[in-house]
Parts: structure tokens; C-alpha cells; sequence
């Protein structure tokens, strides 16, 4: 029996919870998988995963033993990971997934500089909106923007993203430009989804506000919207690294500029309780730096005369970019 083989597999069941979805993940016949993990019950003598029809429990045996399967697949990754990069340039394959407008805007120039910087990395890219479960779906790296981790991310935080709220001028001719974020509610908005479809956040004496919206049109893409304000129907709060081409265009400008918006975070989040491989590191290393800590998209007069807020999140920070971790708090 292959003992870290057997660990492996089943590190990867119970963290998916399933037979089935391990065997799809691997490309192997799913009595592959429930053979292996039997065979390891019988090598140490207790159940590890307790069966029923509808799910998989562990057993208070299995929970303490994925801990220690985790520490030590972790340690075999990175001793294994480290002497085989000696002096070698990074290779293999990257799973990523990135959100649908920053990555056709602003990741796949970048990833494409990448590859031919480092020929020996080859990467997969999804381009999605919705929340990726990294384990589950087997993917080593997932850009997320967010104003808020959720407690069990482990991520690196490579970048902030800032909000502006833009209109057309043909809208504001036609209907007036609100002076206060209290008076959107007079106005034709549009929100996005699922995020804040019916009030916007503005920071108010130090405090986040949340002020209602009226909204006739509502997408989950802050492209869409941006096109609709583009063509004078309405107001959106949109991305700067959506809006700044626009307003730099002309084609909308920022209003309620007076006030702040809390800033947003773009992360590299990792999968959970996993050695980071080193050509992981390297393309985080290289997204951080070609973004830059302040984002090369925010570069107008505009975005460095606006009032700045904090930004907020939560989750495990990844500390040194090498596997490290730190606890991170609230952002």
C-alpha cells in the first residue's frame, strides 16, 4: 500500500465530500477511490469516514487524522517542491480563476506577459463571477474583489479596488446632479447583483452609510452598467478599473466626488490548509507587482485628489508568499 497515496486520497475526500467527485476530479473509476480508502481503514484499523446514503461524515478518528494528513502531505509538497526548484527555472500548471471584466480589462495582458516570461508555466484560466470552491473544483488560485474575506480564506491581498459613482452628462443635463448621496433615491440607478442591488455605501463621519437606490435595471456584470450610464439612462457605481477608460474618454464623469466609498480589496486566494507551489508564488509575485499596491488603472488626477476609506476583509492572510500564513483581521 502506498501510504501517502492513500492519504492523499483521502485528504481529497473529505474535504470534497464526496466518492463520486473525487474520481471525476482524478479521472478514475470511483471503486478506485472507495478501494483506496478502505484499504487505508484496514492499515490502521478504525473507520475514518462514516457512510450514508446522503453524505459523508467523518469520525472523530478521521478528524484527527486528516489534521495530521494535512501537516504531513504539506511538509512532503514543500521539502519535495523546494530541492526539485534548485536552481531550476518555475514550472508546471496553474489553475486560475478570475472575475469576468477585471480579467478581460486588466489579468490577460498581464497573464499573457506572464507566459512568455516564464515558458515553463502553463496556465488555465476561467473567466467567472461567481464563487469558486478551490478545492472542490481543483484550482490553485482564485483573484477575488471583495470588501470582505470569509473567515476560512487564506489569501494575499495584491491590490485595492475603489468605487466611483459615474453618470453621463446628457443624464445629468436632463435630470439634475445629486449633491448628496441621500438624494440617489430621486435618480434612475442601476445595481449590481447579487452584491447591492437596492443602497450603495458611502462613509459618513467615519462610519459606513448604506443610502437606498432606485433601480429599474440590475446585472451582474458592472460592464452592462457602465454602458447603460454611458448611454444617459442612469447613474452606476461602478469599478474604477472599469470606469476609468470611460471617464477618461469623457464619456461619463464622477459625481458626489466629495464623498467616500469603503475601498474594496483584490486578493489571491488560495486553497485552504495547502502547501502553496512555488509557481504559484511566482505569478502571484508578478500580478502583485505589475498592479501595484496602488493600481496603475487609478492613475487620473481624479482618483488622487478623492477621498479615500479603509478597505475591509477577513480571512488568513498569506504572510511571506512563500506558504506562510498570518491571521488577518477585519479590513
Amino acid at each position: 500500500m502506498d501510504r501517502l497515496e492513500n492519504m492523499e486520497m483521502f485528504r481529497r475526500v473529505a474535504e470534497i465530500g464526496s466518492f463520486s467527485a473525487v474520481a471525476r476530479q482524478l479521472d478514475v473509476a470511483r471503486s478506485v477511490v472507495t478501494r483506496q480508502i478502505a484499504a487505508l481503514e484496514a492499515h490502521l484499523g478504525v473507520k475514518l469516514i462514516a457512510r450514508s446514503t446522503r453524505r459523508l461524515n467523518l469520525t472523530g478518528a478521521g478528524v484527527a487524522y486528516l489534521e495530521k494528513c494535512r501537516e504531513i502531505l504539506n511538509l512532503v509538497e514543500a521539502a519535495e517542491s523546494d530541492v526539485a526548484a534548485e536552481g531550476q527555472v518555475p514550472r508546471g500548471h496553474v489553475r486560475i480563476s478570475v472575475p469576468f471584466s477585471f480579467g478581460l480589462r486588466h489579468l490577460t495582458s498581464l497573464l499573457l506577459d506572464f507566459g512568455a516570461l516564464y515558458p515553463e508555466i502553463t496556465l488555465e484560466v476561467d473567466y467567472t463571477d461567481r464563487r469558486v470552491n478551490l478545492i472542490e473544483e481543483g484550482v490553485d488560485l482564485v483573484i477575488r474583489i471583495t470588501r470582505r474575506l470569509a473567515p476560512q480564506d487564506v489569501a494575499r491581498k495584491i491590490s485595492v479596488c475603489r468605487m466611483l459613482v459615474v453618470a453621463a452628462d446628457d443624464y445629468l443635463r436632463r435630470r439634475g446632479e445629486p449633491q448628496r448621496p441621500e438624494e440617489l433615491i430621486d435618480h434612475e440607478c442601476f445595481g449590481y447583483v447579487p452584491a447591492t442591488p437596492s443602497s450603495w455605501p458611502f462613509v459618513i463621519d467615519g462610519e459606513t452609510r448604506w443610502f437606498p437606490i432606485r433601480s429599474r435595471l440590475q446585472a451582474n456584470n458592472g460592464d452592462a452598467l457602465l454602458d447603460a450610464a454611458i448611454r444617459g439612462i442612469g447613474i452606476t457605481n461602478s469599478p474604477s478599473f472599469i470606469a476609468a477608460a470611460a471617464i477618461e474618454a469623457g464619456s461619463v464623469r464622477p459625481i458626489l466626488t466629495g464623498y467616500a466609498q469603503p475601498e474594496l480589496g483584490i486578493y489571491a486566494v488560495f486553497p485552504g490548509n495547502r502547501y502553496v507551489p512555488r509557481r504559484v508564488r511566482v505569478l502571484v509575485d508578478y500580478l502583485a507587482e505589475r498592479i501595484g499596491p496602488e493600481p496603475y488603472w487609478d492613475a487620473l488626477p481624479l482618483f488622487r485628489s478623492a477621498p479615500r476609506a479603509p478597505a475591509a476583509g477577513r480571512g488568513r492572510m498569506a504572510g511571506d508568499g512563500k506558504g506562510g500564513r498570518q491571521r488577518g483581521g477585519k479590513v
